[in-house]
């Protein structure tokens, strides 16, 4: 088969994401896709898989994908004729201490949210299941059954198959060389077996995604790292349908395979292979065996499966696997080119992801939108930060270390730290501050007192900071406090056709007069959340956008593809440019007055104005607008005069009690007041009306815009999911989030988030509560209330209306 000259999607890369690809684009979309691999299909890191196909993630949608792979692998083999080696074995997830139970309890209760059933078994129900297992060290496991495992080759084969029966041509032996690229979009791929002409790019490359994203000037943040696991010879009385097992506290992984098992680790102290290139002839090339490093997770193996001591070893697999920053594999449009798509990074899950991901990820393509909220694993997540290869090789081997740890609630990643600091970094560290990082960014998270250590000191509990972060909230509350929000970010919108652009992306209505500013989502087709943030009306021609930190490369590049075309209209990112100072509490008037000449009085300076105001001789952007819940002010400063500013108003604010406050008070601040948090609470797979931001959509308006004929479609029929709040009395419960809510008994949803109130002194907790014939207030009022937490269930009431507004007068007073 010769290779055509052009075609309309060009997916390069044969491992099970290439091949699941091609296989959905071309099913369920009858595109017209040629698949090219530079080696052999199943070459790179798929022939070499381990093959433990497991659900649950912490996000319902991915859990979703992975779910859906399951599903495909049952019925693969029906369909192409070549089998998959698909065993639904089930798989247990074993815990030897307390913090790690809370754990478990917290992964079922998530479990049951998304709708799969994960028990939790005994040491002695365990011991039966696997008889040779050393159970006396534990406190139990769960017990999912629908896991189950598959071999990586056959799976990829069989996609392969199915791939070129609904009309895929799959090549192998053609390398990718570069690409034409025309207005920022690909028009040729070139290949070493000619060029073809294709109007979408699909870069599922594997571990030499990176090399072939950078060919486009595409960024795509991989490391490559050695993974070991052995296959062991026939171990006497194990049977052919064992469940696999993760034993995350010993650090290991086990699955049957003919007669013997598989057995692997997350060591905390990984090899990276290389920061440069792949080579391109590491086809089917493995590393040497390396079992000074293996025996660490050789003695722990032993300590639980004793037979492994006397068993021979019939193979060591020494390959590299591509892990990322973060832990979570990476799907989507890249920000650098608005027709390559990108599927790669998987993290030792590929095979567990690979049906789904092929599946999300050809909707992507065909649709130009994701079809679910796949956030998590969006490549836009990242930013030019993660373009240094060092620093994503040192975030990878730590995120690799943390594999198999206890996932503590809050926990901070420490490696290439501090990377990006505002102006105000060493007066607040001064304040003892302690501090998060978000994309680079280092921001405080709370304040110690004096004579607390200022450091996190992570547990399933109630952590150190509970009571320092309730000082500083009950301080916004009553008092004034400052919030360093440097690491916003911010873009300005200008050119005659800006406000045109800005109607279409916009789901509010931003045509206000100069100096009004609106908070406002962008929708995606389907009426679905893709952004929160507010635009800000400088001049006729220039708007100011502010959004969260995280959402710096997402937001610009929403905002940029869907600019209409020939619209004269520039989006700039401003985010160094701009030190943001939040000014909030009842007081926070008093202090601004001291520092400025211009009126800030509530007639002269409302709410949802902005103004250009002086202080300390430097020209300031003065928003008023919150996220707290209190009278405030954000104050977005020239970069280099941020520490002048913030100097002059703790001065003026001092017989104030002014005080520099954290994002963990930001945060419970924010929950009493119910403003939705963009990724949790609302996600592209919400709308306004589900979310209770209707008020915020300009449907009375006769303007189109991006989503507003999915929210007409809908509005005549019956909202089937509500955004509600929920409080918990007992101070001994935790919220996190993805804990189930109950009404009269029955699972109708699960919270989005959850934290603690300190002015209501109870728990808050906000989801969405689901039913098919429809949710009226009626409906949502007349339940009795329970949420699922850690398995254990306990009352709740349900809030409508926000839960703490005594300070609705004061914000807009």
């Amino acid at each position: 088969m010769t290779l055509p000259s052009q075609a309309a999607i060009v997916v390069i890369g044969g491992g099970i994401i290439g091949c699941s690809t091609a296989y959905h684009l071309a099913r369920d979309h009858k595109a017209d896709v040629v698949l090219l691999e530079q080696g052999k299909l199943t070459s790179g890191s798929t022939w070499h898989a381990a093959g433990l196909v497991g659900q649950l993630r912490s996000s319902a949608s991915i859990t979703r994908v992975l779910k859906y792979s399951v599903d495909l692998y049952k019925g693969l083999e029906a369909e192409t004729g070549l089998a998959t080696g698909w065993k639904m074995t089930g798989c247990l997830r074993l815990a030897t201490n307390a913090d790690r139970w809370t754990e478990h309890k917290r992964l079922a209760t998530t479990a049951r949210s998304f709708g799969m059933d994960m028990q939790l078994l005994s040491p002695a129900e365990v011991k039966a299941m696997w008889p040779l297992m050393e159970t006396g060290d534990l406190v139990g496991a769960s017990w999912l059954p629908t896991d189950g495992q598959a071999s990586p080759s056959d799976i990829t084969q069989s996609l392969a198959k199915g791939a070129r029966m609904h009309g895929a041509k799959l090549f192998e032996d053609v390398r990718v060389t570069g690409f034409e690229m025309k207005d920022g979009r690909i028009t040729v791929v070139k290949t070493s077996e000619g060029d073809i002409t294709c109007d979408k790019v699909v870069n599922c490359a594997g571990q030499w995604a990176r090399q072939v994203g950078a060919l486009a000037g595409i960024n795509v943040p991989l490391q490559p790292v050695k993974h070991q696991y052995i296959i062991t010879e026939k171990i006497d009385g194990l049977a052919t349908d064992a469940p696999t097992i993760r034993d995350p506290d010993r650090r290991t992984y086990f699955k049957e395979e003919v007669g013997g098992l598989v057995m692997g680790g997350y060591e905390p102290n990984p090899q990276a292979w290389t920061t440069g290139d792949v080579p391109n002839d590491w086809e089917f090339r493995l590393f040497d065996d390396d079992y000074d490093h293996f025996e660490q997770h050789m003695m722990q193996a032993i300590a639980r499966v004793p037979a492994l001591e006397t068993v021979g070893v019939k193979q060591m697999i020494n390959g590299p696997e591509s892990f990322t920053p973060d832990g979570n594999f990476i799907l989507g449009t890249a920000p650098e080119c608005a027709n390559m798509f990108v599927g790669a990074g998987f993290n030792a899950f590929g095979i567990a992801s690979g049906g789904g991901a092929g599946w999300v990820l050809a909707q992507w393509v065909v649709d130009g939108e994701a079809p679910l909220d796949l956030w998590v694993v969006d490549i836009r997540r990242f930013s030019n930060l993660h373009r240094d290869r060092q620093w994503v090789c040192d975030r990878t081997l730590e995120a690799y270390g943390k594999h198999y740890t206890i996932g503590f609630p809050h926990e901070e990643y420490a490696s290439g730290r501090p990377r990006i600091v505002s102006p105000l970094y060493d007066r607040l560290k001064q304040q003892n501050a302690v501090f998060g990082s978000k994309l680079g960014w280092e921001r405080p998270n709370w304040f110690a007192p004096q004579g607390i250590e200022p450091r996190d000191i992570y547990s399933m509990g109630r952590q150190n900071w509970f009571a320092a972060v309730g000082d500083e909230h009950r301080h916004v509350r009553e008092k004034v406090g400052i919030f360093d929000q440097s690491s916003f970010a911010k873009y300005e919108l200008s050119g005659p056709d800006a406000l045109k652009a800005l109607d279409w992306i916009c789901a509010n209505d931003v045509s206000k007069p100069v100096g009004r500013l609106t908070y406002t989502q962008l929708l995606n087709t389907r009426g679905g959340i893709e952004a929160d943030l507010t635009v800000a009306r400088l001049a006729e021609e220039t708007f100011y956008i502010v959004t969260g930190t995280g959402f710096r490369t997402h937001d610009s590049s929403w905002i940029g593809d869907h600019i209409g075309e020939g619209l004269k209209a520039t989006l700039v990112d401003v985010t160094e440019d701009f030190g943001t100072l939040s000014l909030m509490g009842p007081r926070a008037r008093d202090v601004l007055a001291a520092v400025t000449d211009t009126d800030v009085s509530n007639a002269a300076f409302p709410f949802g104005h902005v103004r250009e105001i002086a202080i300390a001789g430097h020209t300031i952007r003065a928003l008023r607008v919150t996220y707290v819940g209190e009278l405030g002010w954000e104050l977005h400063v020239p970069i280099a005069a941020t520490g002048e500013v913030f100097d002059a108003l703790m001065a003026a604010g001092k017989k104030h009690d002014i005080r520099p406050v954290g994002y963990r008070a930001l945060e419970s601040l924010r929950l009493e007041k119910g403003y939705r948090a963009w990724g949790s609470d609302i996600t592209p797979n919400d709308t306004p009306q589900e979310a209770g931001l209707g008020w915020a959509v300009k449907l009375r308006k006769n303007t189109d815009f991006i989503g507003r004929r999915a929210l007409e479609t809908a509005s005549g029929t019956a909202l089937k999911k509500r955004f509600a709040g929920f409080t918990v009395d007992d101070p001994e419960i935790v919220l996190l989030g993805r804990e189930t809510i109950l009404r009269d008994g029955e699972p109708v949803g699960y919270l989005t988030s959850g934290g603690y109130g300190y002015t209501l002194g109870m728990n808050i907790g906000y989801g969405y509560v689901r039913n098919a014939d429809g949710v009226s207030d009626d409906f949502l009022a007349s339940g009795d209330y329970e949420l699922v937490v850690a398995m254990e269930r306990t009352p709740a009431k349900i809030h409508l209306e926000p839960m703490y507004d005594p300070a609705a007068e004061r914000v807009k007073a």
